[in-house]
């Protein structure tokens, strides 16, 4: 699927590929297209000059906060197009399924975009009740006491166990 590019008429462009004015920033996504979606809801997303945009994971019932991860175009379309929760991971410089390897997947329920159109909102079903690394129920489990963070949220899972290495 290929939609209208930016400039001069008739031009078309993966749905994917970054905007014409950051054709020259690094590329951090292929193009490759979900089917049957229609993607000018992409265009509207303001994508920082690396492509990518903040996207918070919210529990859809509970309202806690579970994580902020990166998305860049194919992540938020992937994730519309299946249900799932799909980030770009900067570390790994790779598309991620969340609960790829730890099997806590993130089925999404909602997906909203902020009132600068800057950052996305994913309100999801955690599974397994566990959306960190850690191993614990969400990532903001540091509290600011005084002058230094303080571990205040339980560990669910021993990450050992989750992931089989340290």
């Amino acid at each position: 699927m290929t939609v209208p590019g930016r400039g001069s008429p008739g031009v078309r462009r993966s749905v994917l590929d970054y905007p014409k004015k950051r054709r020259n920033t690094r590329r951090f996504i292929r193009n490759t297209e979900p089917a049957a979606l229609d993607m000018d809801w992409l265009d509207q997303v303001k994508w920082a000059n690396d492509g990518l945009v903040a996207a918070i994971a919210q529990d859809a019932v509970s309202g806690a906060v579970l994580t902020l991860a990166w998305m860049n175009r194919e992540a938020l379309a992937r994730t519309a197009e299946t249900g799932e929760a799909h980030y770009w991971s900067r570390s790994r410089r790779r598309l991620w399924r969340k609960g790829e390897a730890s099997g806590h997947v993130q089925r999404v329920r909602e997906i909203r975009l902020d009132c600068d159109n800057d950052a996305i909102l994913l309100r999801v079903e955690q599974a397994g009740g566990i959306a960190c690394h850690t191993g614990r129920e969400h990532c903001f489990f540091q509290r600011l006491e005084g002058d230094r963070w303080v571990s205040v949220e339980p560990v669910v899972k021993d990450p050992q166990a989750i992931y089989g290495h340290g």
